[in-house]
């Protein structure tokens, strides 16, 4: 099939995928409904993920390839050599984008060997290659990483295309020449996550008070011995286990002797996870491996499809993974929250076929947690603290909803006996001004706060004591966190604080009204003496309308119009004199 006519060969599938015009003259194949249009080589699927998603779409196109007899290997980017790539035919990238629009974990070290300025133009100039982009469309830095991936690759091969998300996959096909122009040692990097630290945890303790909605812990742990080295806007990584409970549900439902043991053997399309040692029980695999306590993904159900013998089972699965049934799928699963244990419990004809064999084709494993650091090694050398709140609410579901990380953390008691929390650290996404007289404005509603404790602990260790604070809570009583904190760092002149309590009166206060209030400091910080300004919180409403709060600051105290207010705002972020951390 000729490039010109793949537009009309996708308008007869009813695919409408590409998204820029394609600038080469190969051959293209299309694989849709079970029909192939010409004969593939050997498929490489090359995946960057940061919470599975990406993963299980490269996961889909494997088993797409493999019902059409392909020869396929699907492999995150950072396990995969990237020096061989230029002996590759056929590659399909599939990429995710996190944080503000950075490479997921598993593709850090591929990303900066593919961006060396010493790559060539033309380097492989033999790869046929398509990039799977996936990411939400309302986040400022909507697919940033496939976008940029196209871009190089544009360099690098002299033809590429992107398209977003699809449930076909588009192949391109050329000769399987070598070139030793891409051949370059690759840099050897030890993955954070295959050695993550055993640390101590040294406290856990709540910073609510008994009668608030919400359990906030602060907590604790000893990194001595772990040459683990972080700075102020840093976070750490814990990779969280599943419920005791819910491990022995699992076994139940499929008949498993938690202690048994097994050896895991490669096969030729997958590779053994280095997490799991050899041999492994399968208490172990539930527990510490296997994401059973998410809310599955379509994919999911397409699967356990295969396994179900019982019609009225069959039925509602195919259902649930065909595209007319997306509403149906999120009525039972996505809206109320329901936990791929949960849907085992609901077709307990198919979980009784399932064997362990193949609970890793079905099951992603856990994916780790992301927390800031609260805690700064200057003041308190050898600790690191994270403030969690644990996730607990209500569906239409008899039985709560509980966060996995959050609640596992929670019930750990270090009073029990000594608690070991394997752990690692990387770059945080917040960067703080090395220059003493730079001032720093943080607004941090809430656990917003954690980073600006490691932030005030850093920088009044360094002498910097330009530093202004918005934090805001329901209650001063309640949940104001690190309160005995703030007024020392205050009594000594090493902090400004402006703290809003938002159900301690009739009207509600929020930190937004508080940059407001104070307009005249704010300018002068930040128009006469350069200060940064740094939000950090849930991403719902707060980080908005804390933007809105300060281009009213801009033309309140600087004449500005609204437009210019807004200019100065986009400028301020260009040159991270304004940052944001914010999660969902």
């Amino acid at each position: 099939v000729k490039m010109s006519h793949l537009r009309s060969y996708l308008r007869v599938f009813e695919c409408n995928i590409i998204h820029e015009p394609i600038k080469t003259q190969n051959m293209i194949a299309v694989y849709c409904g079970g029909c192939a249009f010409m004969s593939l080589p050997t498929l490489l699927v090359l995946y960057g993920s940061q919470t599975g998603t990406a993963q299980d779409t490269a996961q889909r196109i494997v088993r797409q390839a493999l019902r059409r007899r392909l020869q396929v290997q699907a492999l995150p980017l950072d396990n995969y050599n990237v020096v061989n790539l230029i002996s590759e035919s056929l590659v399909v990238f599939v990429c995710a984008t996190t944080g503000q629009g950075e490479p997921p974990d598993n593709m850090k070290n591929f990303w900066r060997f593919l961006f060396r300025k010493s790559l060539p133009v033309g380097s492989l100039c033999q790869l046929d290659c398509a990039i799977v982009g996936l990411g939400d469309s309302s986040y400022p830095k909507f697919n940033f990483v496939a976008k940029k991936l196209h871009k190089r690759l544009l360099h690098l091969v002299l033809y590429s295309f992107f398209f977003s998300y699809t449930w076909i996959f588009l192949l391109l096909v050329s000769s399987e020449k070598t070139d030793d122009r891409l051949r370059i040692p690759a840099e050897q990097t030890v993955q954070s996550h295959s050695c993550p630290f055993p640390a101590r945890m040294v406290s856990n303790r709540r910073v609510t008070d008994a009668s608030h909605f919400q359990d906030v812990r602060h907590i604790e742990f000893d990194i001595t011995g772990s040459n683990i080295e972080f700075a102020a806007g840093d976070v750490v990584v814990i990779r969280p286990c599943n419920a005791p409970e819910d491990v022995q549900q699992f076994c139940q439902l499929l008949g498993l002797d938690p202690e048994a043991t097994f050896i895991l053997r490669a096969t030729d399309n997958s590779a053994v996870p280095t997490r799991l040692p050899q041999p492994c029980t399968v208490r172990h695999l539930v527990e510490s491996y296997l994401d059973i306590a998410a809310v599955p993904r379509r994919s999911f159900f397409e699967l356990l499809s295969t396994f179900a013998t019982n019609e009225l089972e069959r039925d509602k699965l195919l259902e649930f993974s065909s595209a007319a049934g997306q509403n149906e799928l999120h009525s039972y699963c996505n809206q109320p929250r329901r936990t791929a244990l949960e849907v085992l419990a609901d077709f307990p004809h198919t979980t009784s076929e399932l064997k362990v064999d193949y609970l890793l084709d079905l099951f992603p494993d856990i994916q780790p947690r992301f927390f800031s650091i609260a805690s700064s090694l200057q003041a308190q050398p050898h600790r690191l603290h994270i403030l969690v709140a644990v996730v607990h609410y209500k569906t239409k579901l008899y039985k709560p909803r509980r966060g996995l990380c959050s609640n596992w953390l929670a019930s750990l008691d270090p009073a029990q006996g000594e608690m070991y929390v394997p752990l690692w650290v990387k770059k945080g996404s917040l960067k703080f001004p090395k220059e003493k007289d730079t001032p720093v404005i943080m607004v941090g509603p809430g656990t917003g706060v954690a980073p600006f404790r490691s932030a005030l602990q850093e920088r009044i260790a360094e002498g910097k004591t330009a530093n202004v604070l918005f934090f805001g809570c329901r209650s001063v009583h309640k949940d104001f966190y690190f309160r005995s904190e703030w007024e020392e760092m205050m009594e000594a002149g090493h902090l400004t604080l402006f703290t809003a309590f938002s159900r301690d009166q009739e009207d509600k206060v929020y930190v937004q009204h508080r940059v407001r209030e104070n307009a005249g400091l704010l300018w002068d910080l930040i128009a006469n003496k350069s200060a940064c300004f740094y939000i950090a919180g849930n991403a719902k409403q707060m980080p908005a309308s804390v933007s809105d709060a300060l281009k009213e600051v801009f033309q309140q105290e600087g004449g500005m119009s609204a437009e210019e207010a807004e200019q100065m705002l986009v400028t301020m972020e260009r040159t991270s004199r304004l940052q944001c951390e914010t999660w969902s």
